[in-house]
């Protein structure tokens, strides 16, 4: 992505959409991000394995997280489980790779909130 920049590490980009997503979906009482002092029960941890434009084979993103519901209270891994997502890029140039990786990764993240909801 010739001049391409992030706002922020992707890491944090992941939690920070990944905690809308969560809160969007109205299925949870309280969503927060570390160090926002909330008192939590469950800390969903995400391991980001990939997130990437591919080129060869016609033009896709993929995304690949490793998710994990830690039990704050204990430390026990209450559940693990793999997320991929692909979408294809449509049209040219960094706006489409953008385009595509969101859309990859917004797949991934409704599964992710869908997993949880029926895990805790």
């Amino acid at each position: 992505l010739k001049g391409a920049q992030w706002a922020d590490r992707l890491p944090l980009i992941v939690q920070a959409r990944l905690a809308e997503t969560f809160q969007r979906s109205g299925s949870f009482a309280g969503v927060g991000k570390p160090g926002e002092g909330l008192a939590i029960d469950y800390q969903i941890i995400v391991e980001v394995r990939s997130f990437e434009v591919r080129v060869n084979g016609g033009e896709h993103a993929d995304v690949d997280l490793f998710v994990r519901i830690l039990n704050d209270r204990n430390g026990e891994v209450r559940a693990s489980k793999n997320f991929t997502a692909s979408a294809p890029v449509s049209g040219s140039g960094n706006a489409a790779y953008v385009r595509a990786l969101d859309n990859a990764f917004g797949q991934a993240a409704t599964d992710i909130v869908r997993w949880a909801d029926s895990t805790i």
